[in-house]
């Protein structure tokens, strides 16, 4: 018994071994996604800016003809002021001529606002375009790097996975079974050390004759809090292994 849990606690360095080169492959990959994120969330702030820019130009357009028309309607209007013969016509052209005057000056003025916006939301989208083009250069060269650390640690990987095939065809499938049953349960850790009484799994601590029992190694031994493997380490393996 004591050679099959010696099996599993060699499978188990190989195992988290495994679980760290995924970890690493993940780490630049999740570094590149969020490069390619940062990005995606400037063009996407490019594309909303662009849409206010052409609202605020229709809208300019809009309000240019309405300025227009009004300034259209004054000249109409003092030209009649030499025709009209009454003072109420007199008074009621006055009234437009002012009305419309106001009318030109709330326009311009509305121009004048539209074209600091437009102004404004143009710097916004030039400076989002020369970082975008320098972010996308860096990402180029980034996922040029990462491909080629990602192809080292995967060759690494492959002559560990290699090792642990070794390992695993020694190991009676029983012990096999519940070792990579706990592989999964347990978020990559099935066989732990006990270290002062207590489980380095869980960090609960054990009854003394479990304890003594794990020492042995004459018979299987479960963390009764949660269920992985268990194997004896002193105080002096712990600090070497540190």
């Amino acid at each position: 018994m004591k050679e099959e849990i010696l099996k599993l606690i060699k499978l188990q360095a190989i195992d988290s071994e495994i679980a760290g080169f995924n970890h690493a492959i993940a780490k630049h990959r999740t570094a590149i996604a969020n490069r390619e994120q940062a990005i995606a969330e400037k063009q996407e702030a490019m594309t909303h800016f662009r849409t206010k820019i052409e609202m605020l130009n229709q809208k300019q357009l809009e309000t240019k003809a309405e300025h227009d028309e009004a300034g259209a309607r004054v000249k109409d209007r003092q030209n009649k002021m030499m025709q009209v013969q009454t003072s109420r016509e007199h008074q009621a052209l006055l009234k437009e001529i002012e009305e419309n005057k106001r009318l030109v000056k709330e326009t311009e003025d509305r121009i004048l606002q539209f074209i600091e916006q437009i102004e404004q939301l143009e710097k916004e989208v030039a400076t989002l375009e020369n970082l975008c083009s320098g972010e996308q250069q860096l990402l180029a060269e980034e996922i040029e790097d990462v491909d080629k650390e990602i192809q080292r640690i995967e060759e690494e990987k492959q002559s560990v996975l290699d090792k642990r095939e070794t390992e695993t065809s020694a190991l009676q499938g029983p012990y096999l079974k519940r070792y990579t049953m706990l592989l999964a349960k347990r978020d990559g850790l099935a066989v732990v050390a006990v270290n002062d009484s207590v489980c380095q799994g869980c960090y609960m601590a054990l009854p003394p004759q479990q304890v003594i029992e794990v020492r042995k190694a004459e018979k299987f031994n479960l963390c009764p809090t949660c269920q992985r493997i268990l194997y004896y380490r002193d105080n002096e393996e712990a600090e070497s292994e540190q």
